[in-house]
């Protein structure tokens, strides 16, 4: 009985992994809504693209990131009209991105 008991304490203060959440950017005419997001490391964001050109949403990779390969943290490529891209984010920081064929295009995504 004492063998039982003490095994439910240390599976009860054993920390339970947090899972991973689901956040939604949408892509409205010519902006990305939320422009700043904030999000969890290991979240999903979705890209949906409701307007009626195609967009994409890259990371802008600066500094000594320029020239190592697999240093943007995503690029959706293409999104067309009503279709959605799904991305996970994987490292801490901000990471800036724009829609390569609308550079007026920006947003944000804080991951902690």
């Amino acid at each position: 009985m004492k063998r039982i008991i003490a095994g439910l304490a240390v599976v009860a203060s054993t920390a339970l992994p947090v899972l991973a959440e689901e956040h939604r950017v949408t892509i409205r005419g010519m902006a990305f809504e939320p422009a700043v997001l904030e999000i969890a490391v290991g979240d999903t964001v979705t890209f949906v693209n409701t307007g009626r050109v195609p967009h994409t949403a890259s990371a802008i990779v600066r500094g000594l990131d320029a020239g190592r390969e697999g240093a943007a943290a995503f690029d959706t490529g293409r999104i067309e009209p009503d279709a959605a891209v799904r991305v996970t984010i994987n490292r801490t920081g901000a990471i800036d991105y724009v829609c390569e064929d609308h550079p007026s295009m920006r947003g944000r995504i804080v991951a902690n």
